[in-house]
């Protein structure tokens, strides 16, 4: 396994921007699909967005599409989670998550791996 640790998180007014890391530690980070997830208070964690092994596919949630864009750079063990136009209804703590299984990219149960998380507040 690997170890995850996001950050980036903070406070933005809506309509603003934030842009989310997270470093991963060990030589097989190429190895890993990795994903986005959220969770806000009382609610189940949700995925947001996922990105190939080799960065040329990414997926994302219908909620964030054409607003969010994940990428990775394999030579500094990063993913990051670029975040635009941001909405009251983005807040949330995001996670990190490594996947090594071909199971879907969408199902928390399939990511091996998961960081502590970074808290987003976007307020009105």
């Amino acid at each position: 396994q690997v170890q995850l640790v996001e950050s980036g998180g903070g406070l933005v007014q809506a309509g603003g921007s934030l842009r989310l890391s997270c470093a991963v530690s060990g030589r097989t980070f190429s190895s890993y699909t990795m994903g986005w997830f959220r969770q806000a208070p009382g609610k189940e964690r949700d995925f947001v967005a996922a990105i190939s092994r080799n960065g040329g596919s990414t997926y994302y949630a219908d909620s964030v599409k054409g607003r969010f864009t994940i990428s990775r750079d394999n030579a500094k063990n990063t993913v990051y989670l670029q975040m635009n136009s941001l909405k009251p209804e983005d807040t949330a703590v995001y996670y990190c998550a490594a996947k090594m299984s071909v199971g879907s990219y969408y199902y928390t149960d399939n990511y091996d791996s998961w960081g502590q998380g970074t808290q987003v507040t976007v307020s009105s």
